[in-house]
Parts: C-alpha cells; structure tokens; sequence
C-alpha cells in the first residue's frame, strides 16, 4: 500500500483548476486547435479547454485531476503531486474563469475564384485522385477559401470540407492549409455543428467512416476504379460518433457501417467503441484498418512503390 498523504481542500481545489493546455505544453504536449477547444496530437479523441477535458472515444471527462489519471494512469496522491508541482516546485497556471462567451453564428469563409493551390497541394502533395477532387468539388462539398489578415495585407489561402444537413444547407466546414513547407493548419470552422461534418450521400445501404477529410479521399482514390460512388462516406474531423449517427438517422437505407478509423491507439479505441454502440441498435459494423497509420500514408506508400501495391478491397 502507498504511503498516505492528506491534501487539504484548498490544494485540491487549486489541483482542479489547472490550465490543462499550459499543464500539457509544460509536458512537452503538442496540441492542435479544434474550435474553441485543443486537441491532443498524441490522442486526437481527447480534447481540453481551460481546466476541463473529455475523451470522446471513451465517452468521458471532467477536471484537472481526473484528467492527469486517465492520460497518465497515475493513483489521485500521484495526480495530486504532479499538478501540484511535486518536489520540483512548478506552479501551473490557473485556468481563467470561464464564461458564457456569445456564439458567433456559423460562417463559410469567403471563396477564391479557383482551386489551383488547392488542387495542387492535394494531388502533388497528398497524392489523391484529380477527378476524385473534382467530383467533390463540383458537388460544392470542397473549395479552396480566400481568407485576409486583420490588417488587410496578407492573403490566405486554406482548403475547405464542407459539411450539409439534409436539407443542403452548411453547418460544418474542416480547414486545411495547403503549403507544403512549414507548419499546416487544420481544425473546424467556429460554430461548426459536429453532426455535419464533411459527408457525402450514396444510394447503397453501406456508410464509411472516417477521421479527416483526407483520408476520406485518399481511400476512394485507392478504390477509384471501384463503383463508390454509390456508398455513403462521413468524416468525423475528430473522434466523436455524432456525425456517424446522424448519417443514420437521416439514412434509414443504411445498414452496415465500415469503420476506417486511423491505425493508432486513439483509432482503435473509437472503433471499439463505434462498433458496440452500432451493434446495440442492430447494425453490422466492420472494420478496415489502413496498414500505416492512416489511407493518406497508405496511398503516398502505394504511389512511391507502385510494384508493391497493398491489396485493399472495400468491405
């Protein structure tokens, strides 16, 4: 049995209200925006904000502490010591008060008069199928934005997944930066409602399910010769199941579910947890799990060694 250590209420109160974000930068963490939240890089279900977190493929969550046992299994007296900063005599910031910030309204932002940086970061770079790009483009669900600094004087240019409800109208937009060199942006739109996330309707009863919007496309460009176009696919732009079920709900034609989530731990604990929610409700969920990390690695490894091509057949 450990040794015991009585932490005072004051301590644990000051435990709680650490600010995750600069607690995990502090521990060498990188982290990518997803809306008004962080996303974990090393576990992309798990996002914080202030001094609360949530792992969405393990459906849970709450402060500080609980926080630093679920990521770094550690006992409370453990969890403790570390936030509060141990014999090494860090003090971690105090996670701002949080407050009932005015949503700002869902917003497409503004389009360039073409996609010619787009197209060529996606095909040169990311490898995926010109006249796959060009179905999705056509059908308005990706376009290559013209974004303005503040000042005025610098022009950004971004790749954008839209999503639809279904009624055709955009709630959900992903943004991806399309420069090869440096440092590549990614995340929602603010006001992005998760349950229209980068979709396209099929007429088969089969709906694919995807983390991003590139591995999306990068397995129909592996499969392009197939007839996919008549599959439903989704990408989740994260881990949550709520864009998933709502393909459903509004799909009654949809029986069987592929899960083709990313080759890591944070993938496969989604899929275990997809898998049992859909066979609950009694659907047939399978897998296809990319042989390198995620389908864009599968495909750049494909077009690198074209002789040695993985065999990939869709479920």
């Amino acid at each position: 049995m450990g040794k015991y250590i009585h932490f005072t209420e004051e301590e644990k109160e000051r435990a709680n209200s650490v600010d995750l974000e600069h607690f995990l930068l502090q521990q060498g963490e990188r982290l990518l925006k997803s809306g008004r939240e962080k996303r974990l890089a090393s576990d992309h279900s798990i996002t914080v904000r202030g001094n609360e977190w949530y792992d969405h493929a393990a459906d849970q969550g709450g402060y500080a502490i609980d926080f630093v046992k679920h990521f770094y299994n550690l006992s409370f007296p453990d969890a403790m010591t570390m936030l509060l900063g141990g014999s090494c005599g860090i003090v971690y910031r105090e996670a701002p008060e949080k407050t009932d910030e005015p949503k700002k309204p869902f917003e497409l932002p503004p389009q360039n008069k073409d996609m010619r940086r787009t197209f060529a970061y996606l095909i040169k770079h990311r490898g995926i199928d010109g006249e796959v790009l060009s179905t999705f483009a056509k059908e308005k669900l990706l376009y290559e934005s013209l974004e303005k600094s503040k000042d005025g004087k610098n022009e950004y240019h971004n790749a954008i997944f839209v999503g639809y409800d279904e009624h055709g109208v955009a709630h959900h937009a992903h943004k991806r930066g399309i420069y090869s060199e440096g440092k590549s942006y990614k995340g929602n739109i603010d006001s992005s409602n998760p349950c229209y996330s980068f979709n396209r309707k099929g007429t088969s009863d089969r709906l694919y399910v995807f983390e991003a919007p590139i591995d999306l496309l990068s397995f129909i460009s592996l499969h392009k010769n197939s007839d996919w176009q008549k599959h439903s696919f989704v990408a989740l732009c994260g881990l949550s199941e709520q864009a998933m079920m709502k393909q459903l709900e509004n799909n009654e034609n949809l029986k069987t579910v592929v899960l083709c989530l990313d080759n890591d731990t944070a993938g496969h604990k989604a899929a275990d947890k997809f898998e049992k929610l859909l066979t609950e409700r009694g659907l047939t969920a399978t897998r296809i799990v990319p042989a390198l990390k995620d389908f864009n690695e599968d495909l750049q490894e494909q077009q690198r060694e074209p002789k040695h091509s993985m065999e990939l057949k869709m479920a």
